[in-house]
């Protein structure tokens, strides 16, 4: 008896088993996953720190060292690579490929804040972490331009709103924002004044600290009554700078219009971005490791 004398002796069980396989096969086809290229990509997290003036030998010395120690810690890590240039400070931790990425990240937080005791006080900020291979090339670009709002205003809203928003989604690693900066006041002391008048770049600094404190100021009180002094010192304009009194010379203030232009600008002026001949802001997704990219 052969095999195919048994499906010729039932042919509505032999026709209904045909259409179940058929059935079944379409059903796995909708949930198979696809790629351009097979997903074999190790687990990757990238450390970031800045210190802004540091040179780079002080970035290794100070910022780098201090992240691999405690990094270097962590189980599973294969590889460390660390780069540092002047104000900035990268460093990229390869994991096991059995290692999960989200369970490697916050080990990764666990260790940047242990390190916080050796890092230079001038280091402002965090260092941060995110969950995705620098060699990579990103999934998407966007370009944002606008009629109506200024590139500052542009890059506030995509930093503030919409950078964050694609964040969430599931497999994006990282998002970055390029092609602006963020609006700011800037100011351009001129030495030959400095010289004149007898004052110094630090006094200049110091001016502009005391003008941007934003602390509370106290009450008044008057029997039974008590007001709450609300007052912001924090100058936001090129024009609330000019009157500044820097220090005083043969009982004349010294104003910061006197030894520096003010202007309003944005934090980085050698940062612009461009598409189809528009000023534009660029928006750049990376993926997360093991992330499908059509997905994605």
């Amino acid at each position: 008896m052969n095999l195919s004398a048994f499906f010729i002796r039932r042919p509505v069980a032999t026709t209904l088993l045909t259409i179940a396989v058929a059935l079944s096969g379409l059903a796995a086809f909708r949930i198979l996953p696809v790629s351009p290229l097979p997903q074999v990509d190790f687990p990757t997290i990238a450390v970031s720190a800045s210190m802004p003036g540091a040179s780079p030998e002080t970035m290794a010395a100070t910022v780098a060292t201090p992240l691999e120690r405690a990094l270097g810690r962590i189980a599973g890590v294969t590889e460390i690579t660390s780069s540092s240039t002047r104000g900035n400070t990268s460093v990229i931790l390869q994991f096991d490929l059995s290692r999960d990425i989200n369970g490697a990240a916050r080990e990764v937080q666990s260790a940047i804040s242990a390190s916080r005791s050796m890092l230079p006080s001038a280091l402002t900020n965090n260092p941060s972490y995110r969950k995705l291979n620098p060699a990579d090339s990103p999934i998407m670009l966007l370009a944002i331009t606008s009629e109506n709002y200024t590139r500052p205003q542009i890059y506030d809203v995509a930093t503030t709103l919409l950078a964050q928003k694609i964040a969430q989604i599931e497999g994006v690693g990282d998002v970055s924002v390029g092609g602006g900066a963020l609006p700011a006041v800037r100011v351009n002391v001129n030495p030959a004044q400095l010289g004149a008048y007898g004052v110094s770049l630090e006094d200049v600094r110091k001016t502009i600290a005391a003008t941007n404190v934003n602390a509370p100021k106290g009450f008044v009180e008057a029997g039974a009554a008590r007001w709450q002094v609300v007052a912001n010192d924090q100058a936001l304009k090129a024009e609330d700078y000019l009157p500044l009194v820097v220090t005083y010379r043969g009982g004349t203030p010294v104003m910061i219009s006197d030894v520096a232009s003010v202007t309003d600008s944005v934090e980085d002026v050698r940062n612009a971005g461009i598409m189809n001949g528009k000023p534009a802001i660029i928006i750049v997704v990376t993926r997360q490791p093991g992330a499908n990219i059509i997905e994605t």
